[in-house]
């Protein structure tokens, strides 16, 4: 990775529930910097300015930390539990020359022999987990399924990952799976059903005894 795309971060200089609410309220976004050794700094960055870092592609980010040029990763991010939109970010410093732990996005491509003889691809896994250094991140990562047959899956341990690049994940962990569609079922006749018509037939038996009970009753009053 040739270049990085350069936040605009300002410091936060009041703490507190209400400065950070005036914060928001302004278009801020609150963002916690820190490194292994170094004091943590509370920063702020505006919402626009964030999504343009976002859009921009990159996974490694360049910012001023006290006159010093450095890089970065979103470690985290908090969100509103309502409306979803970002409240707080966790940026962590990585340095050029030492790997580090990141997620990249899998993307599959092609059509799996299994998918053409009826079967469904379903991808489990959207991303993994590897070591690289910050200039060699993968934008991400993309899986051949052509030769995924009926029944079959794909591991992580299958990925083809460029130079100098690690797998972090698990390697027995399935990304992808081609499945037998589930047959459908023949309804079968309820119990219910069953049910009803015999009780049917019994109220129909119920109602000729008592047809007959009613014609002895009239047979003895007639003879009184």
């Amino acid at each position: 990775m040739g270049s990085y795309y350069k936040l605009n971060l300002e410091e936060r200089k009041n703490l507190g529930t209400s400065s950070a609410r005036g914060i928001r309220r302004n278009g801020g976004i609150l963002v916690n910097y820190y490194y292994g050794g170094e004091e943590n700094q509370n920063l702020v960055i505006d919402k626009n300015s964030f999504f343009q870092a976002i859009n921009s592609g990159n996974r490694v980010f360049e910012m001023d930390s006290k006159g010093e040029s450095v890089y970065v990763i979103i470690k985290d991010a908090q969100y509103h539990p309502v409306t979803e939109e970002i409240l707080h970010i966790d940026l962590m410093r990585v340095r050029r020359d030492e790997k580090m732990k990141i997620s990249i996005p899998i993307i599959l491509e092609g059509n799996a022999i299994g998918a053409i003889e009826g079967g469904i691809v379903t991808q489990t896994l959207n991303s993994i987990d590897v070591e690289c250094f910050p200039t060699n991140v993968p934008e991400n990562l993309i899986v051949d399924i052509t030769s995924l047959e009926l029944n079959g899956s794909i591991s992580a341990a299958d990925i083809e990952l460029p130079k100098d690049v690690s797998l972090d994940t698990l390697s027995d962990t399935t990304l992808v799976v081609c499945n037998t569609p589930k047959a459908e079922e023949e309804p079968e006749e309820s119990l219910e059903e069953g049910m009803i018509e015999g009780d049917e037939s019994d109220g129909s038996d119920q109602s000729e005894d008592e047809n007959k009970d009613s014609e002895k009753n009239e047979e003895k009053s007639d003879n009184k």
